[in-house]
């Protein structure tokens, strides 16, 4: 944190076309280490999330204050501290860290931390800067801190971009594993690598896919399981759309709310298990069901297989 508090305001002054500024660089070298230990200190304070993080992940995020550092120094010089400079900040900063530290912190609290640090600084600049040159260190540091925070959004688009692309493929290996009839532990192992949490009861419901890509097929549905409470894993399985409900205490009402996400036809909702373990017997009957509804044209919609 040191590093990238005197990295950073030395870089921030020493922005191209600027005048010499050796005696505020020489304020910031010596104010260095009291202001790595306010911007902690802060955080402690103001983010009670940061305090309990585990000493490998603030480890990381001390890696990507390092790297900050550098990256605006390699900014500064390409011009990004000028006021019209369209410089942006490059998405290397953050690969010091390991990908997991996207999962456990989230963009909103990088942002956090990146706020709390411009604010720590912004309170010192009157003290850091010499006379006449503290709004050029305010600005130089806020047009980076807005970069760094444009770098963080891409890096987290990137990261949920490839994460949904792997949970897309697990949810399709769990839907195949179900249709064909594998053992609970392989079903158990699959859901969990989703964040499965098993909430009963557990059921199957199976009807024509709508068509068009997978993802947006898929992201229709999680968007209307989030909006009714219930957890759904799901899959395109040539033109069946298959889902798996769990903690809807009616299944079919729940299928219900989520027909738009289905395309035209029968909707067979198969009976409700205790958990995934028992969750092939609800696929198998809402299968069967699936097959013969042609055969009853007016049947509601859904249609639990255990309808009259």
């Amino acid at each position: 944190m040191e590093s990238l508090v005197r990295t950073c305001l030395a870089g921030a002054v020493n922005e191209p076309g600027s005048s010499d500024l050796s005696a505020t660089l020489r304020r910031i070298e010596r104010a260095a280490g009291a202001l790595a230990t306010a911007s902690v200190a802060r955080m402690d304070e103001t983010l009670p999330w940061f305090r309990e993080l585990p000493a490998d992940q603030r480890s990381w995020v001390m890696l990507v204050a390092q790297a900050g550092a550098r990256s605006l120094v390699q900014w500064l010089r390409q011009g990004g501290g000028t006021a019209d400079s369209t410089q942006e900040v490059s998405d290397e900063v953050f690969a010091t860290a390991p990908q997991a530290l996207a999962r456990s912190i989230s963009l909103q609290q990088t942002v956090a931390l990146i706020k709390v640090t411009i604010e720590v600084v912004e309170e010192q600049v009157s003290h850091l800067a010499a006379k006449g040159e503290e709004q050029q260190l305010r600005e130089a540091v806020l047009r980076f801190s807005r970069e760094i925070a444009f770098a963080a959004a891409r890096v987290y688009a990137r990261a949920a971009e490839s994460r949904g692309s792997w949970d897309a493929r697990l949810q399709a290996l769990l839907v195949d594993a179900l249709l064909r009839g594998d053992s609970p532990d392989v079903l158990a192992s699959r859901a969990a690598a989703l964040g499965w949490t098993d909430a009963p009861p557990v059921a199957v419901a199976v009807g024509r896919s709508p068509g068009g890509e997978v993802a947006a097929v898929l992201h229709t549905v999680y968007r209307q399981a989030r909006r009714i409470g219930v957890e759904v894993i799901g899959g395109v399985h040539g033109d069946r759309l298959v889902i798996v409900l769990g903690g809807a205490a009616d299944p079919v009402a729940a299928t219900e709310k989520l027909l738009t996400a289905f395309g035209d036809g029968p909707v067979v909702v198969g009976p409700a298990v205790p958990s995934l373990d028992e969750v092939t017997d609800s696929a198998r009957a809402a299968l069967a069901g699936f097959r013969a509804a042609p055969a009853w044209p007016t049947a509601p919609r859904p249609v639990p297989v255990s309808y009259p």
